[in-house]
């Protein structure tokens, strides 16, 4: 057994402090980057240029979520770039599994995220060209909203496909994260956890880190 995964999102972090911030959560697994165009999304945060930056200034690896249209075009990229995870949505693109390809020959894992209303069992079958599956628990857009327990259904469908041995996926989840719902997410499945103000809000983001690690290892029941 493995131990659960944090990837404290930037979002909720000091944005004239990013280097700082990444530092800042040291003995994180991922940083996760929601990268919005205010197409997709209504909001605008950032680019490939201040992925490029972070890729300078941390270790840890990035898990970019972009929230985007037109992903066949502007995910490959961030693989390229060297992100270590690149996730984008799939309800923005008819051919999920041809972005998933070319993002994994750019360098990177492909990752395939869900809105809270788009149902899961469409995209079964094409999970398997994925190495991640991003379960949001909030409408994408906006940091700081309430999680959304329904959408562990689609987690535990997810989970029992990966414990049969049919796939092999980390199993993701962004959206109201935090020590009171962390176990929840775990007990469904769950196997990284992305936490925005849960982390960035306290006064020792490092050890928000890990609190929410412990809480998540000792409700999950697949993970230590």
């Amino acid at each position: 057994m493995v131990s659960p995964m944090i990837a404290p999102s930037i979002l909720s972090a000091d944005f004239a402090r990013l280097a700082a911030e990444a530092e800042a959560v040291s003995g994180a697994d991922w940083l996760h980057v929601d990268v919005m165009d205010a197409h997709f999304v209504p909001n605008l945060t950032l680019g490939l240029p201040v992925v490029k930056s972070l890729l300078k200034a941390t270790n840890i690896p990035l898990d970019c979520h972009l929230m985007i249209e037109d992903p066949a075009r502007w995910a490959p990229p961030y693989a390229e770039a060297g992100a270590y995870n690149v996730t984008f949505h799939a309800e923005a693109t008819d051919d999920p599994s041809a972005v998933a390809r070319d993002i994994r020959a750019a360098g990177a894992k492909a990752g395939l995220s869900v809105k809270p209303g788009t149902p899961i069992e469409p995209y079964l079958e094409i999970l398997r060209d994925f190495d991640t599956l991003l379960v949001m628990s909030v409408e994408p857009g906006f940091g700081g909203q309430s999680f959304m327990s329904e959408v562990l259904s689609k987690a535990k469908a997810v989970r029992t496909l990966v414990n049969s041995g049919d796939l092999r996926l980390v199993v993701e989840i962004d959206g109201g994260i935090n020590s009171d719902t962390i176990e929840q997410a775990a007990e469904a499945g769950i196997d990284c956890f992305v936490a925005g103000s849960a982390v960035y809000d306290t006064a020792d983001p490092a050890a928000a880190v890990r609190d929410l690690r412990a809480r998540a290892a000792h409700a999950s029941h697949h993970l230590s």
